[in-house]
């Protein structure tokens, strides 16, 4: 006989690779019972209300197969095994999270990036410490990028932002930990509020994604119903507080879809070129060679940004590149820098059969070199006027070509798409500039990688936890054994 479990339930035992795991060992989420017709026990249904005490816990092999088919667990462990009679095979079933039943709700993909590069220690060893004396001042507030459109607080145009909550990553593991996901699955269960009274049983199943499933950086987690659109539509979920406030707590960044065939199948990615594909933004480069840096990179900064127009602050910033020889992108490839991961990414995309293409708010001689680099399709950017005599650029754009500008970035995207058959949930487009949110926001999936803050705001996700640009392949429902299958020459 077992006691009942109280309130508030605590981390004993198992781990997300188990096949017994503490979800769903210690936990039986539950709203009510329904009383079975068949043998008349309870079938518990699941949701994150509270946890019903139960004077005995039955035994889960001696629920019936009507028991079993009404019970919806929010863990992704299957019931327990079928042990056939006179052999020694196994075989489970569970239909709940793999065979949506007709008019279930619909489905979302939440996936899970622990910040890995940077894990919490809120309580460092006093001697790590520097030492900290009555009359010191507290440090001042921070903004986090990404949740404002500035990080300065100078600029901050309302009251100084509430202190960061308490991270939890260094408590229970410096990972996705199962006590992160009960805490996600929480979340997500508070959001069902608004609800009608039918689709407010929260189902969920996750996967492990990377690296391994003891110590995930990656999670995978299905579930279903998404929130009452009216009351918070399923293309805002992972910008809404509760959301925002778990990231902080549990120091990881979530990105939300649809959980359909589109999301695993993508036909078409178009990429920014200069701080997304490279490290560097080549028109400060080459401003380099004339000693007009400085004033050219402040004008990048407001342009990325979105202080400024881009079409207008392009055309000042060339002017300022008068005189410097026309040879410069060929001094300037041996310093170009290509992301952690970019080769990776588009070797992967190109195996699943995906036309990938650059849209650059830079120039067309860097873009034509990295397509050939990345194994790129297309290649869109800006063209620069030279002087046939002097062998120097003129400070001005080719005016038959077209401003590679955010507007006609988005252009390219829906045309390429068009022109080859795709459906816009097919595609995916990634940037970090003001000049990306258009195609962000028209791609199936638009992805701010470490991106401006107002950029991250605007984008429907967004990568800053990342090792690398191959991260993203995760987002179409691979796992690491398949990234590296897929890799694999």
């Amino acid at each position: 006989m077992t006691s009942p479990r109280s309130g508030r339930p605590s981390l004993g035992k198992g781990s997300l690779g188990r096949s017994n795991s503490y979800l769903d060992d210690h936990l039986e989420y539950k709203t009510h019972q329904v009383p079975s017709t068949v043998d008349h026990q309870s079938g518990p249904s699941t949701s994150i209300d509270g946890v019903l005490d139960l004077p005995t816990r039955i035994p889960r092999n001696t629920l019936s197969s009507t028991s079993l088919s009404s019970r919806k667990s929010i863990s992704a462990i299957s019931p327990a095994p079928r042990v056939l009679k006179d052999s020694e095979s196994i075989h489970t079933i569970s239909h709940t999270n793999c065979v949506p039943a007709q008019g279930d709700a619909a489905r979302l993909v939440a996936t899970i990036y622990y910040n890995s590069a940077s894990p919490n220690h809120a309580h460092p060893h006093a001697d790590q410490s520097p030492a900290v004396r009555p009359q010191d001042l507290l440090p001042p507030p921070e903004i986090v990028a990404g949740s404002a459109p500035t990080t300065s607080i100078e600029d901050y145009p309302l009251e100084p932002p509430a202190p960061e909550p308490e991270p939890l990553d260094h408590l229970y593991g410096a990972f996705v930990s199962q006590m992160c996901l009960t805490h996600f699955l929480a979340t997500l269960d508070s959001l069902l509020i608004h609800n009608i009274p039918e689709q407010r049983r929260l189902t969920s199943s996750h996967r492990c994604l990377a690296p391994d499933s003891s110590k995930p950086r990656i999670m995978e987690v299905t579930f279903s119903p998404p929130p009452n659109p009216e009351y918070l539509p399923s293309d805002l979920l992972s910008k809404h507080e509760s959301i925002y406030k778990f990231e902080r707590e549990w120091n990881c960044e979530v990105i939300i879809q649809p959980s359909n065939i589109y999301r695993r199948y993508k036909r078409l990615c178009v990429f920014d070129m200069d701080s997304t594909l490279i490290q560097q933004e080549v028109i400060d480069e080459i401003a380099a060679f004339v000693g007009v840096q400085q004033e050219v990179s402040a004008i990048t900064t407001r342009a990325m940004n979105g202080e400024l127009d881009f079409a207008a602050s392009l055309r000042a910033r060339v002017a300022l590149l008068k005189g410097v020889p026309s040879d410069v992108f060929e001094q300037l490839k041996p310093k170009i820098t290509i992301t952690p991961g970019a080769r990776q990414l588009c070797k992967g995309l190109k195996r699943l059969g995906c036309t990938l293409a650059v849209c650059s708010g830079g120039f067309q001689p860097l873009a034509d070199w990295l397509a050939g680099e990345l194994g790129l399709d297309h290649a869109f950017a800006n063209h620069l006027v030279s002087d046939p005599k002097t062998q120097t650029l003129t400070g001005e754009l080719d005016s038959r070509f077209p401003i590679v500008d955010g507007e006609h970035k988005k252009n390219l995207l829906l045309s390429m798409a068009k022109e080859k058959g795709f459906k816009m949930e097919q595609t995916m487009a990634v940037g970090d500039g003001a000049n990306d949110i258009p195609m962000l926001k028209a791609a199936g999936l638009g992805v701010a990688w470490r991106a401006k803050s107002k950029v991250q705001m605007e984008a429907p996700a967004r990568i800053n936890f990342a090792t690398g640009l191959d991260d993203i392949l995760y987002l179409l429902g691979l796992n690491g054994q398949e990234v590296a299958e897929l890799l694999r020459d």
